[in-house]
């Protein structure tokens, strides 16, 4: 919705899928820390399996003390975090005034909520969130209730984030709903930049 009133929008988790890439320095960190089962035969990282890798085993530890999923965050997270500044500076070249917007759900996690000059926090009721997790991913609600509690668990509690929020969009209601509380926030950070 932002994007479509004109917003710069990069999202991290397709930054992270890019930094995957065979040769690349975050691949080879990955597979030094999380070994070849996790891939396929052409050599990519096959993205379950490392989540599997990751989050199926908290109390697997590597260095003194850290899980899986907070070892796999040290290794991504830094090289995510340079990207999206070279990317905003770009932006920021581009068109100095540009709204530039990174899509993050583990912004507050990685430290680098301070990063940014306002922080956006969309929420929706927890049963929303299994019920459209399970349409996405086409499996049955137990599938996507376990998936989302695994997500959950990596993250920060939502009151943590809404506290940091400078702005909350409740996505639970309709469409037209939320996209009401885009264009108040659109008009807001309009003025700002």
């Amino acid at each position: 919705m932002f994007a479509a009133r004109g917003a710069h929008v990069i999202q991290a988790d397709r930054i992270a899928h890019e930094l995957m890439q065979p040769g690349l320095p975050v691949y080879q960190e990955i597979i030094r820390h999380f070994g070849p089962d996790i891939l396929d035969n052409e050599g990519n990282i096959i993205r379950r399996k490392l989540a599997d890798a990751a989050f199926g085993a908290s109390v697997s530890v590597r260095n003194a003390g850290e899980s899986r999923v907070q070892e796999l965050n040290r290794i991504v997270h830094p090289a995510v975090l340079r990207r999206q500044d070279e990317w905003m500076s770009e932006v920021g070249s581009r068109n100095p005034h540009a709204i530039a917007m990174v899509e993050a759900a583990l912004i507050v996690e990685a430290g680098a909520a301070k990063r940014f000059d306002k922080l956006i926090v969309v929420t929706c009721h927890p049963e929303q969130r299994v019920a459209r997790l399970a349409q996405k991913l086409n499996v049955d609600t137990a599938t996507a209730r376990g998936e989302v509690e695994r997500r959950s668990a990596a993250q920060a509690p939502d009151a943590e984030k809404l506290k940091l929020a400078d702005y909350v969009i409740d996505n639970s209601g309709t469409a037209a709903e939320t996209e009401k509380q885009v264009a108040k926030i659109w008009s807001e950070l309009g003025k700002l930049a």
